[in-house]
């Protein structure tokens, strides 16, 4: 058992800790820095399992992207990709989805591509919504090159 971000071997109990909070395994230092993060900005845990699984794929994500309005969840910048986790998508109002596409519009007008992903497709399908995201990485690629 070791930290994935600095190879530090694990107790048990940091272990434990790490995956009860975070559903990965950091060390006390890593653990505590994301704690704030979290803290900060309300961070879903599917957004921190994502995160941990596309850097596991060889995507290198930022967590609680800051672009000039509000922080995104996750942003894949290469790309111009940004990620919200959607936490409480089963009970989305008018004004929330009217919300929601202002913001696509907006980010589309910076050159940005935003997508919206329900908290519980992470929750119970990780890796293929982390497949899904490198063929959406795949695709933005190509229309980056064509331009």
């Amino acid at each position: 058992m070791t930290c994935i971000e600095c190879n530090r071997n694990l107790s048990y109990i940091d272990h434990k800790n790490s995956m009860d909070n975070y559903g990965v395994e950091l060390c006390v230092q890593h653990q505590t820095r994301l704690e704030k993060v979290v803290k900060k900005n309300n961070t879903p845990i599917e957004a921190i399992k994502l995160y941990y699984g596309l850097k596991n794929a060889g995507v290198t994500p930022m967590l609680e992207w800051w672009d000039g309005k509000k922080s995104i969840d996750l942003a894949i910048s290469r790309v111009k990709l940004n990620i919200e986790i959607d936490t409480e998508y089963n009970i989305i109002t008018h004004k929330q989805a009217i919300n929601d596409l202002e913001e696509a519009m907006h980010s589309f007008k910076n050159g940005f591509t935003t997508i919206r992903i329900p908290n519980v497709v992470i929750k119970y399908y990780l890796r293929e919504t982390v497949n899904n995201i490198l063929g959406i990485i795949e695709g933005l690629k190509v229309n980056i090159k064509a331009i």
